[in-house]
């Protein structure tokens, strides 16, 4: 062995090994998917995710300034509405609920928290899917029109981006040409471009009431063996006018965030979804693992990888972290 070769050298304490860290975090980066709901006085725990709940638009504020308290000023809503039909119709209504979420937050926080809405149909439409349907099939174009017409209600109501996570083909494009059109050049777009039909998703299905009705969502959400399928999907993103790609879910794709992030050269967030948290919620609760720690070390997988944003139900932990400097 060449003794002049040590990279232990490197790693001999805890303020040198700070030092020479490849992968830094910041707070900034974070982002908090939040659910809203109709009704009043509403703080219901969501049984498949520990620790997350379902707000209305009163209890919203409060959450919110929670937030804040922890260094998260982002948030991504989801909304859950009592009336669902087979077009979705409050999903781009004024008084829907995301609507009125972002109203309320706008006139409570103004420009301290930064607010973006998930753009799809599926918690809206009477079956579960994410469109349109012929038959039993999603219809593509029919349903790029009512993405569009969400997208824009959500601008109008105060959004400052839109992620639309539908996966119809030209998406982005519906959506970026409706809100030039009515003069929102300057709101980006977080596309969900690379977006796989994954088992992780199911406690999100619960929180939201969004599971389909009939059949799944392979015939839109891609297939988990695919690689080049992702890449084509972020290029095609990109050049209808997204801002930002996302690859959902994080922890099992990392290899996508790595490949996204050297293919494009654009932001590329990761979404750490709902059955990762479940995991490790019930790891913790079991005494299989140490809940922190695990939380610290997925983190920096998906910043490792490449993420530049990371949406994740952990988002007040990790800030903690950071702050305490355990992370990043």
């Amino acid at each position: 062995m060449d003794m002049n070769i040590r990279p232990r050298r490197l790693r001999g304490s805890e303020i040198l090994r700070k030092m020479v860290r490849e992968t830094r975090m910041d707070k900034s980066s974070l982002i908090y998917p939040i659910f809203v709901k109709e009704g009043t006085g509403i703080k219901e725990e969501i049984p498949t995710m520990q620790g997350q709940y379902r707000y209305s638009v009163d209890t919203l504020p409060k959450a919110l300034e929670e937030l804040l308290e922890a260094g998260v000023n982002k948030v991504m809503f989801f909304g859950i509405p009592d009336h669902k039909d087979e077009v979705g119709s409050q999903a781009y209504a004024q008084d829907g609920i995301v609507q009125r979420a972002l109203e309320k937050a706008k006139e409570e926080f103004k420009k301290d928290m930064y607010l973006i809405t998930d753009v799809c149909m599926c918690e809206y439409t009477s079956h579960g899917h994410c469109g349109v349907l012929c038959g039993q099939e999603v219809e593509n174009d029919a349903t790029l029109e009512l993405l569009a017409k969400t997208a824009l209600s959500h601008v109008q109501a105060g959004a400052d981006m839109v992620a639309p996570s539908d996966m119809m083909d030209g998406r982005v494009r519906a959506i970026r040409t409706l809100l030039d059109e009515n003069h929102y050049k300057e709101i980006p777009i977080m596309s969900y471009a690379v977006k796989y039909a994954s088992a992780f998703y199911g406690p999100f299905r619960d929180a939201a009431g969004s599971a389909p009705s009939f059949g799944d969502r392979k015939s839109y959400q891609m297939d988990f063996h695919n690689r080049r399928e992702g890449i084509k999907e972020a290029l095609l993103d990109v050049e209808e006018g997204a801002d930002i790609i996302m690859v959902k879910p994080a922890l099992s794709y990392l290899d996508m965030i790595r490949e996204v992030k050297d293919t494009i050269d654009l932001p590329v967030a990761a979404y750490s979804v709902s059955g990762e948290y479940a995991m490790v919620k019930a790891g913790a609760k079991l005494g299989y693992i140490e809940e922190d720690r695990i939380i610290c070390e997925m983190a920096a997988s998906a910043y490792r990888a490449g993420t530049d944003i990371y949406l994740t139900y952990f988002a007040k932990e990790i800030a903690k972290f950071i702050e305490e400097g355990r992370i990043g």
